[in-house]
């Protein structure tokens, strides 16, 4: 029997506001749009070249909403995955796929936001900071709530 993996780490800034909706069931789910930065030398000319995959990523259930809560525009985030390929055909009956990653785990990295000002980037960061700590608080409220099951 042969085995496989489908396992994808991913790590980058948003390129633009998580995007919440719910499926007709009442199950939250969050797009993200990654920019993830690579660099490395041509072979032929020598140069350093520098280069930006766009990677969407698909959160479901309480990450998704957290994600919308607290993550905006260019904010770092880790994200553990697997790869999904969907498949449709469209109105003029052509085949169509798109690769995303079905996130397991995100994790929200420090810094990034958007504005462009260092006044605006510090009100930013520290909206940012501010939100964190809600969420921190709220995840340690949660923890003392749960039962432990042994």
């Amino acid at each position: 029997m042969s085995s496989s993996a489908n396992i994808v780490v991913v790590m980058g800034n948003l390129t633009r506001n998580p995007e919440l909706r719910y499926t007709p069931g009442g199950r939250p789910v969050t797009t993200l749009n990654l920019a993830v930065n690579r660099r490395y030398k041509d072979r032929d000319s020598g140069e350093w070249v520098e280069n930006t995959d766009f990677i969407p990523v698909t959160v479901w259930g309480n990450q998704a909403e957290n994600c919308e809560k607290y993550l905006s525009k260019g904010r770092g985030v880790y994200v553990e995955g697997r790869l999904n390929q969907s498949r449709w055909e469209n109105q003029e009956g052509e085949s169509r796929s798109r690769l995303d990653v079905v996130a397991r785990n995100v994790q929200f990295l420090p810094g990034g936001g958007s504005g462009s000002s260092s006044n605006t980037r510090q009100g930013s960061e520290d909206k940012e900071a501010e939100k964190l700590e809600r969420f921190e608080e709220e995840i340690s409220e949660e923890e003392d709530n749960e039962e432990i099951p042994f």
